[in-house]
């Protein structure tokens, strides 16, 4: 009997090294590693300013790295720029489509823009038609749709030639509830097909759809892992979810309260996060004296957001004054 043919190792498909970019004195991107594989979901979640922009851009071609090194399915950022944006999806956060051109016209645009013709350009537009919603809008002007119609229009734009890697960056501004919900089952197709989609965002609900989240804040990466990776390292009961018959007043109460960190509603809950273990006497101890005690103090799950905030907590705390 034969030895099992071990799984073979994900192929990585982009790769940053030690990536930075300057401007002027400005560090906008500091010393950023990270790897990305085949299929792969892969989320940059962090505030506006913190880097992920200036990182798309650079491993796009767009930007030049100040120092440091990256590849995207396998050309250099620095060296052969030309070849990776044929091989390539780029969404930006401002929308990039021709406002005056019909959907139909901005689709056979792109696709000659992307070198397809005849019926591989009619094949790739049809697909582009359905996956976006849109075959019943093929005729109207782009202008006319609305916001989330004009982003699934221009993913499906960046996705005509097929490319191995898309990059999203901020792909669901401005867009409604159930738009952005599609979008992101179209994503989720991607990556299940084997595209790698790389995807910035600063909303927590939409990095929690990602297999792995990278951190940042100020240029620098904090923390890349999956999202229960990130979630488990928060120390156990340092999340306290309690009831109250006055959720507001509760918050407002603890809000500032010795050994608090922070403090949120969750429905009619209080979501309390704790700096140690071993709180939670004293939190209730602090409503019962303001006159409201309450009716359940129970260990909380930590949310992204909270990991987030620790996480740029902890680096503040190491950088010292």
């Amino acid at each position: 009997m034969s030895a099992a043919r071990p799984a073979a190792a994900p192929e990585v498909v982009v790769i940053a090294r030690e990536l930075t970019r300057r401007f002027g004195d400005f560090v906008a991107v500091d010393r950023v590693s990270f790897e990305v594989v085949r299929g792969e979901v892969f989320g940059f979640l962090g505030s506006n300013g913190a880097g992920k922009t200036t990182t798309i851009r650079m491993l796009c071609g767009l930007l030049a790295p100040s120092s440091g090194s990256a590849s995207v399915a396998g050309f250099d950022v620095a060296t052969e720029a030309a070849r990776i944006k044929t091989r390539i999806g780029y969404m930006s956060q401002r929308f990039s489509l021709y406002a005056d051109l019909s959907v139909d016209e901005n689709l056979r645009f792109w696709g000659g823009a992307y070198r397809l013709w005849g019926a591989e350009l009619e094949s790739r537009r049809r697909w582009a038609l359905a996956a976006a919603g849109l075959e019943d809008l093929s005729s109207a002007l782009v202008r006319e749709l609305p916001g989330g119609f004009r982003q699934r229009l221009a993913l499906g734009c960046a996705l005509l030639h097929r490319p191995p890697v898309v990059f999203l960056d901020e792909p669901t501004g401005g867009v409604d509830p159930e738009a952005r919900r599609r979008f992101w089952d179209l994503i989720d197709e991607l990556a299940a097909g084997g595209t790698t989609v790389f995807v910035t965002t600063h909303t927590m609900d939409e990095a929690e759809r990602c297999h792995r989240v990278a951190l940042m804040h100020a240029g620098r990466l904090l923390a890349l892992d999956t999202i229960r990776a990130l979630k488990s390292a928060f120390p156990a009961g340092c999340v306290l979810d309690l009831g109250s018959p006055q959720p507001v007043v509760a918050m407002t109460l603890l809000e500032g309260a010795p050994g608090v960190e922070d403090v949120s509603l969750f429905g009619d809950r209080v979501h309390v996060v704790v700096d140690s273990p071993g709180r939670a006497a004293a939190v209730a101890a602090t409503l019962a004296s303001a006159g409201q005690p309450p009716t359940a103090v129970e260990p909380g799950a930590p949310s992204l957001e909270d990991v987030f905030i620790k996480v740029i907590r902890d680096a503040g705390a190491r950088s010292g004054p």
